[in-house]
């Protein structure tokens, strides 16, 4: 699938609640449920089991779970420009562990993201310098 069909399918997310853990489009998700509601979309099934989590997983421990996760199903991507379709990866805090996704929407004047964020469900945010500084991967969707 192309970028615009990622967008597309992450477009029809927007509205979705945000529920912890969920993975359900119009019913309920997180920000990893979203991108598994795509895989899901694009392949079928998911590419392993999803072990249940808490709000401050793998904080503790300091482990890069989810960045590990997606280098086993996401192809990385090194570049400095991003292009839409493109899934990424936020270090929310700069001594945590990265543990928020979005999905490229727009790559124009006001780029945008799509993501599900806490107190707002699945929403398309515009892709500001605070949110760019917080990137620490890019990967696309094979």
């Amino acid at each position: 699938m192309t970028g615009p069909d990622v967008v597309s399918i992450a477009r029809g997310w927007i509205g979705t609640p945000y529920v912890h853990q969920a993975s359900k489009q119009g019913v309920g998700t997180d920000c990893l449920g979203l991108v598994r509601g795509i895989w899901r979309e694009m392949h079928g099934t998911e590419p392993e089991a999803i072990p249940r989590y808490t709000a401050d997983w793998s904080e503790p421990q300091g482990q890069e779970v989810l960045w590990a996760a997606a280098d086993r199903h996401m192809q990385a991507v090194n570049r400095t420009e991003l292009i839409a379709g493109d899934v990424i990866l936020f270090r929310m805090r700069r001594t945590a562990v990265a543990k928020h996704l979005g999905i490229v929407a727009s790559t124009g004047e006001q780029p945008t993201f799509i993501h599900a964020y806490t107190g707002h469900g699945v929403v398309e945010s515009p892709l500001s310098e605070p949110w760019r500084k917080r990137i620490v991967a890019q990967f696309v969707f094979r």
